[in-house]
């Protein structure tokens, strides 16, 4: 390589440091933006509001928001420093020759490679997690984990995490060995398959390591959830509750599982905190996400983009272009991926508010379908309140911060687009 082409692939490389910070900075400063915004705007109580929260819960809610962000600035400048040191510093260089020399098969050095670093990059997170769980969730009073329990997660998680990327990692290097002109092609396939696989599996076999889910137990809210499943065409042995209370006081609902093993789940929080009417709101809402084929949905434009991505990346990697950019000695498949992954971290940003857009479409169509179902619209805006309300919610984002990163519409835009529906429940009126 001549002076002129290594002052070529230097400033390539200086290029893409910059656009990495420039990319990191941009959203440090959206963050930034949505603190300051909260504290102009978010001194007084909103008129959805008035008469279910005061000026001191409101500012309660306001320092939350204020101490995750400030929390997930120095966690994430923490992976920045340690992702820059890695990549640039030497070290990708260093471990990847070290694994090459180990003279393993492909399929194995593939496996410890990428497994050791996700191994890393646990255990290098367990002291922010232990933060952010026992300090800020404790002093906001949602933490009720103990530390034994929060352990027993962590050991749970650690294996079945292991025993995934091991499924993964052999599977995907045996399909680059054995077809290595279209394993991409392979590869999506297997991992499409391997999703479809754990939707399944998840709700029978994970989820349940971690809690009970048990039918619901009062037969009065019972009885109105069968009518009202019944009403949507789905089965009620599929809405469970969940201990989610033995973890934390946080209040939600969602929706999991594929095919037969579809079911909707209720924290146990939700239950106790809500009336009936609410709670069958609440519930409304997520069969509007069931009967919108929202998942569906999302699984078919992510394995769109996922099979655009592969192969682009299968086109990518065959030169040596980015080991010799990373002055990466040793060449090796596996540096070219995370070499690979790092870049496309950075050209993901773009990509960022058309899914957060597409996630609050289906929000909005699953609270108007929380409405066809129940004619209620009054339920749903008052648990949504107290949702608000028992989650310390920011009840003012800024518009940018909401565009990027929020994947439901703020609160007090929902809560307006609900009683929109109020003209609906007049007309039927006269």
């Amino acid at each position: 390589m001549n002076g002129k082409e290594r002052l070529a692939l230097n400033t390539y490389l200086i290029l893409i440091i910059c656009l990495y910070i420039c990319k990191e900075a941009f959203e440090y400063w959206i963050q930034y933006l949505n603190l300051r915004h909260m504290r102009k705007t978010g001194a007084a109580v909103p008129s959805e509001f008035e008469g279910k929260i005061n000026e001191v819960l409101l500012k309660k809610a306001m320092d939350y928001e204020e101490e995750k962000t400030r929390f997930s600035f120095i966690s994430s400048i923490f992976s920045n420093i340690i992702t820059i040191i890695f990549i640039f510093c030497g070290l990708l260089n260093f471990y990847n020759s070290w694994i090459a020399s180990l003279n393993l098969s492909f399929i194995v050095s593939g496996w410890l490679f990428f497994l050791l670093l996700s191994y890393g990059s646990e255990f290098l997170s367990v002291p922010f997690s232990l933060y952010s769980t026992f300090k800020i969730e404790n002093k906001y009073g949602f933490n009720t984990m103990t530390l034994r329990l929060w352990m027993s997660d962590f050991i749970k998680a650690f294996l079945i995490s292991t025993v995934m990327m091991s499924l993964v990692t052999f599977a995907g290097f045996w399909l680059i060995q054995w077809s290595p002109h279209s394993w991409w092609f392979w590869i999506w396939g297997f991992l499409f398959i391997f999703s479809i696989f754990i939707m399944y599996i998840s709700p029978y076999v994970i989820e349940p390591l971690f809690n009970k889910f048990i039918p619901i137990g009062d037969e009065s809210l019972r009885e109105r959830i069968v009518q009202l499943t019944d009403k949507a065409g789905i089965h009620a042995s599929r809405i469970l509750r969940v201990d989610a209370s033995k973890r934390s006081k946080h209040t939600n609902a969602y929706f999991t599982g594929i095919g037969k093993t579809k079911r909707i789940v209720l924290y146990d929080t939700l239950l106790e905190n809500m009336n009936h009417d609410e709670t069958l709101a609440v519930l409304a809402h997520e069969i509007g996400h069931w009967k919108k084929r929202h998942m569906l949905k999302m699984i078919i434009a992510f394995e769109i983009f996922s099979f655009i991505a592969l192969y682009l990346a299968f086109k990518v990697i065959q030169s040596d272009v980015l080991l010799t950019l990373f002055h990466i000695r040793a060449n090796t498949l596996f540096a070219k991926f995370i070499i690979l992954a790092f870049i496309a971290d950075i050209l993901s940003l773009p990509f960022t508010p058309c899914v957060s857009y597409f996630m609050r479409r289906h929000e909005r169509q699953a609270d108007s379908a929380s409405y066809e179902l129940t004619k209620d619209y009054e339920s749903m805006v008052s648990a949504l309140v107290k949702l608000s309300k028992e989650n310390l919610t920011n009840l003012y984002p800024h518009p940018l911060y909401v565009i990027l990163y929020y994947s439901h519409p703020p609160i007090l835009e929902r809560i307006r687009y609900l009683k929109g529906f109020s003209h609906y429940n007049d007309n039927d009126g006269k």
